[in-house]
C-alpha cells in the first residue's frame, strides 16, 4: 500500500519535475518559452529579486544566421540570500547569481531549468548552511511553479 501511494505521488506530483545527474531541476511549462520567461521575471520582481539580465540565445543565433528554438536565460539574485551561501563556501560564487534556463525542446515542449541547491551544496562542499539551502530550494521551486503552471 505504501509503495502504491508513493508511486502515485511520484507519478502525479512530480511528473513535471525531474532532477538529472547534471544537477539541474527541469520543470515542464504549460506556456510558451517567452511567456514562461515573462512569468518568471514577474514572479521574481514580486518577491524583490533583482533580474540582472535576460539573454535571448535564439535571437543571438539568428544574428549569426543560425537557427535555434526559443532559448532564454534569466540571471537573477538577491545578496541577502547569496551572500550567506558565499560565506559558507566562497566557490559557490561561480554559480551565483542564480540562473533559469527556459527552452523549447524538439517536440515543442517548453522547459524551465535551474541549479539544484543540493547539487551546489555537494559541488562546493557547503556545510552549516542547511537552512539557507532549504530557503533557496523553496524559493526556486516557487518561482518555477509561478512561471510554468497554468
Amino acid at each position: 500500500m505504501v509503495r502504491m501511494l508513493l508511486s502515485f505521488f511520484i507519478f502525479f506530483g512530480l511528473a513535471s519535475v525531474a532532477v538529472a545527474d547534471s544537477g539541474l531541476v527541469n520543470v515542464k511549462s504549460t506556456h510558451s518559452a517567452k511567456d514562461t520567461a515573462d512569468r518568471l521575471e514577474k514572479a521574481l520582481a514580486t518577491k524583490g529579486m533583482t533580474v540582472f539580465i535576460r539573454i535571448d540565445h535564439a535571437a543571438g543565433a539568428k544574428k549569426a544566421d543560425l537557427a535555434l528554438p526559443p532559448t532564454e536565460l534569466v540571471i537573477f539574485g538577491n545578496p541577502k540570500v547569496g551572500t550567506p551561501l558565499m560565506q559558507c563556501s566562497r566557490s559557490v560564487a561561480i554559480d551565483l547569481p542564480q540562473k533559469a534556463l527556459i527552452w523549447e525542446d524538439d517536440q515543442g515542449q517548453v522547459w524551465l531549468a535551474y541549479n539544484d541547491p543540493a547539487y551546489l551544496a555537494t559541488r562546493h562542499a557547503i556545510t552549516g548552511c542547511e537552512a539557507v539551502l532549504k530557503k533557496v530550494d523553496g524559493a526556486l521551486k516557487n518561482f518555477a511553479a509561478a512561471a510554468t503552471q497554468p
